[in-house]
């Protein structure tokens, strides 16, 4: 028998084949092995191969558009790299300003039916190249003032806004000698609304009066203001700030335990150093230039739009703690649901919240980073040279 002949043969019995019955198949098959001479399972196998078109995929069945996954993409950059629970739900405000190529309401639509697991599932393999790196510039005040000012009380969970904790960042580089830039982390433990201030130097009159514009920019009334136990916190003129103020008590962290300022810690990182690195900042200049950051584009950003998590509670199961926490939501929807507020400080909250778009405020903010990073890069590249030219001279 030739080769043309037998694929001539096949070519006529293989629809019949598939449109058989499985007793009818079973005599077809007889009658192809024993005109071809074919094995049994070898002539299943070629009788297959023109019936089916498409193979079928294993795996989990495609849902969501390569269009969508891009777009979650370029969003979870453009929304500071949060992660899955916060963006599904920030989606659906920072959507509304969200464009781009492609961008229309059916993906719309599919990035707010996401989940926080399909979210992590499609980023996965994106996001795992960021490490972080450790620095501190604390140094303990004295024993006086920790004598005076009393410890905080861990055990009382604060369910009004005004308990603020304060914690300092240096942006020292590799190196802490000198005189260089300092941020100011102010942060509220209920809402999570956080306010920073860059100053230069960690004076103590610096540091006061960083603190002071900071206060005046609270939304809230301050009830308690705590503290860790670094020198520019334990001082006479810090002391003697807050015994003048009225309803406001001043208190402290236990030295070396980062546990009892964990929020502030918190932001320390998300605040600071996912905005400014770790480059060293010693021209006072600049000073301007990132309360200018802090104040017009990166506060109002995470303080009005981007969600955080907030533990509910933790409790232990066998070896190991287990946690709660409640819906995402941002400082801004915390403190608009909190009783604590007046309805003169709701009103004038949320009409700073309607001058802003999330999406031009993290423009102008990568931007206006961008140039920053470009002039210390610079600023470093001179100096290199510079230093070679003296070592050669």
């Amino acid at each position: 028998m030739t080769l043309q002949f037998k694929t001539e043969y096949l070519a006529q019995i293989r629809q019949r084949y598939f449109n058989s019955s499985k007793k009818q198949k079973s005599i077809i098959l007889d009658e192809l092995c024993s005109v071809t001479g074919f094995h049994r399972k070898y002539a299943i196998k070629i009788l297959s191969k023109g019936h089916m078109n498409t193979p079928k995929s294993s795996g989990r069945t495609k849902v969501y558009s390569d269009t969508s996954i891009f777009h979650l993409k370029r969003l979870w950059h453009l929304m500071g790299r949060m992660c899955s629970k916060k963006m599904v739900a920030a989606f659906p405000v920072w959507l509304n300003y969200y464009q781009g190529k492609g961008f229309g309401p059916y993906v719309k639509n599919e990035l707010l039916l996401m989940s926080p697991a399909t979210v992590d599932r499609y980023l996965r393999s994106y996001k795992a190249q960021f490490a972080r790196r450790k620095r501190t510039g604390t140094i303990r005040g004295s024993k006086n003032f920790q004598n005076i000012i009393p410890l905080k009380i861990f055990e009382e969970k604060e369910s009004v806004p005004g308990f603020i904790e304060c914690d300092t960042v240096a942006h020292c580089g590799t190196s802490l000698s000198g005189k260089f830039a300092w941020s100011i982390t102010v942060t509220d433990i209920y809402s999570g609304w956080t306010n920073n201030r860059a100053i230069f130097g960690k004076g103590a009159d610096e540091t006061l009066s960083g603190i002071i514009k900071i206060m005046q920019l609270t939304p809230y009334s301050i009830r308690s203001f705590n503290v860790d136990n670094g020198t520019e916190f334990l001082n006479r003129y810090f002391v003697e700030y807050f015994n003048g103020m009225k309803g406001v008590n001043l208190t402290r962290s236990r030295a070396y335990r980062k546990n009892d300022n964990c929020h502030v810690e918190q932001k320390n990182f998300t605040h600071v150093r996912e905005t400014f690195g770790y480059e060293r900042i010693d021209e006072e200049n600049l000073i301007k230039y990132m309360n200018e950051i802090y104040q017009d584009y990166l506060n109002p950003l995470l303080n009005f739009f981007t969600p955080q998590l907030k533990l509910v509670e933790k409790y232990r199961v066998g070896s190991s703690y287990k946690r709660k926490y409640d819906k995402p939501k941002t400082p801004y929807h915390r403190l608009m649901e909190s009783s604590a507020l007046s309805q003169k400080q709701k009103y004038d909250l949320e009409r700073e919240y309607m001058k802003y778009n999330p999406i031009l405020l993290k423009k102008e903010l990568g931007r206006k980073i961008s140039h920053l990073n470009k002039y210390l890069k610079n600023k470093v590249r001179v100096s290199v040279v510079e230093n070679n030219k003296n070592a050669h001279s």
